[in-house]
């Protein structure tokens, strides 16, 4: 951020501004019950201060509530200039939904002074205080801005930590054009980019003239520094917008969400098992993206079961990516299982159980490369898979991270087209072949599960839409089958609650943002 208040220096501006919570990042979370973190906030803080002696400095931070009443901390927005703490607004609205849970933390904010600042007065908001435009949002009963609008603001600047989902960057932009037009006022808005474990922000900051029209939009997930003109901002009537489409945003938003996850970590290398299919093949192809081809190392680990096109699709793979790879076949693994509960398993019929273990041994295979190269292991289960439990708990759902967790298996064949659109990187063969987890003679999914463009649209109905088994039913779908794709999701909580962080890519992803009980029924 010094780097930052020096580069604006250098462009001659008046202001630089921060995201929300830029001291801390976001989600602290629990760390904002720590003394000594807050401590360490506040002397950011404090060095912030010393350098707006020649420029001002907006900056989202932690701030103690200096009364006895009400929560310890407020969310505040801090304005620093000529060496001074100048204002701070404390955020209003505090949203506790989906990934957020600030009023866990956080006391409302209830003072709305404007700031004063070169002749000019500035509303300075707080991310969500700028998303109940006329009390329209049922989650709140005030409108922070409206409450501004009195002393006549020129502009309005709102520090923002807003995650990226695929259709974050629309529904952003509608709503600060909703709020431009309210009120007629030009906006600055700054929001984060890079990820915190699962939650990845895709930066895409915005400044809005009063006409309605977006005058700037900043690359998605890239990190960017900017000067604008006030007075050019006020009198543009052009739009200029990024144009990405939802794959594309995914595909950027996974190689972010990996590479922040690894470097914020200190990890350099991962691990995974290339089976030949699509989905540890996206996994691949994403992940030696995000941390170099150098830094990725898959395991070929073919059973009896396996067919052979499926380990030379996966060598071709590694071989396109000029990726280590080793091949390390299971099957003597298995059998040496196989001999040891002979006698308690005695004549009973191949089943799941033997799949299982099959899973298991390779992943205690990646283990203990993990452990023994230090290659961090990435999860390659799709979403489809992990919400009707369609994989093995201490096997193929092991890893550090879950990188395509958020991913229907649908949208996983789009971002294979997607890698391939200009080279084939994934080889043609591991797109078009009926997806298997080949575990058995001459396995399918589709043995186990409906066909994929089915299972995906009921899934996307109950756990993006939130709809229960009798609206969906009442789409046209069969009883039957939507009552079981829904009881296999509700069952299979309990192995969601032990697998990696998964990379948050949907508007409702599978953990922080959907708590679900394990042992609870719904039925309708």
């Amino acid at each position: 951020m010094l780097a930052a208040v020096e580069t604006a220096i250098a462009d001659q501006a008046d202001i630089v501004c921060f995201g929300e919570l830029a001291t801390t990042g976001y989600p602290p979370r629990d760390f904002l019950e720590f003394e000594d973190f807050i401590n360490s906030s506040n002397e950011l803080i404090e060095k912030l201060t010393e350098a707006s002696k020649d420029i001002a400095i907006v900056v989202g931070a932690p701030r103690v509530n200096p009364v006895a009443e009400g929560k310890d901390l407020f969310n505040a927005a801090y304005f620093l200039a000529e060496g001074e703490v100048k204002h701070v607004y404390d955020k209003c609205l505090l949203p506790t939904y989906d990934i957020f849970d600030e009023y866990r933390y956080f006391e409302p904010g209830s003072n709305f002074e404007i700031v004063h600042y070169k002749g000019k007065k500035i509303a300075l908001t707080v991310c969500e205080d700028i998303w109940n435009i006329e009390n329209e949002n049922p989650l709140y009963t005030i409108c922070p801005l409206d409450q501004m609008m009195p002393a006549k603001p020129d502009f309005i600047i709102n520090v923002s930590a807003s995650p990226f989902n695929y259709n974050q960057a629309d529904t952003r932009i509608g709503i600060l054009k909703e709020n431009v037009a309210r009120y007629n006022l030009p906006m600055f808005y700054i929001n984060h980019v890079g990820a915190q474990t699962q939650i990845i922000f895709d930066g895409g900051s915005l400044i809005m003239s009063p006409s309605g029209k977006v005058f700037e939009e900043f690359n998605y997930f890239e990190e960017l520094q900017k000067s604008f003109n006030l007075d050019e901002v006020i009198q543009a009537d052009s739009e200029n917008r990024q144009n990405k489409e939802k794959i594309e945003k995914i595909h950027d938003a996974l190689v972010l969400g990996v590479k922040n996850y690894f470097g914020k970590l200190g990890f350099k290398k991962a691990i995974l098992g290339l089976s030949g299919g699509i989905d540890s093949a996206v996994t691949a192809v994403i992940a030696a993206r995000a941390l170099g081809p150098e830094n990725l190392r898959v395991l070929l680990m073919p059973s009896q079961f396996s067919s052979d096109h499926s380990v030379n699709d996966a060598r071709q793979l590694a071989e396109n990516l000029g990726i280590q790879y080793d091949i390390i076949p299971i099957e003597s693994a298995f059998k040496t299982f196989e001999k040891l509960l002979e006698t308690q398993f005695k004549d009973l019929p191949f089943n799941v159980t033997e799949e299982n273990i099959q899973a298991r041994c390779r992943g205690l295979l990646l283990m203990a490369m993990s452990n023994k190269f230090g290659n961090i292991l990435l999860n390659t289960s799709n979403k489809s898979e992990m919400a009707v439990g369609y994989g093995t708990l201490y096997g193929d759902l092991a890893g550090g991270i879950s990188v395509i967790g958020d991913v229907y298996k649908t949208e996983v064949f789009q971002l294979a087209e997607y890698i391939n659109k200009d080279a084939e990187v994934i080889p043609q063969n591991s797109i078009t072949k009926p997806p298997s987890a080949e575990l058995r003679p001459d396995q399918k999914d589709s043995d186990s599960l409906p066909d994929y463009d089915i299972l995906d649209t009921i899934l996307f109905e109950y756990i993006e839409k939130r709809k229960g088994p009798k609206e969906i039913i009442a789409m046209g779908y069969d009883e039957k089958l939507v009552r079981r794709i829904l009881r296999l999701v509700n069952i299979s909580e309990f192995k969601r609650h032990q697998t990696a962080p998964v990379l948050r890519v949907s508007p409702k992803a599978f953990g922080m943002g959907r708590r679900m009980p394990i042992v609870a029924k719904y039925l309708s």
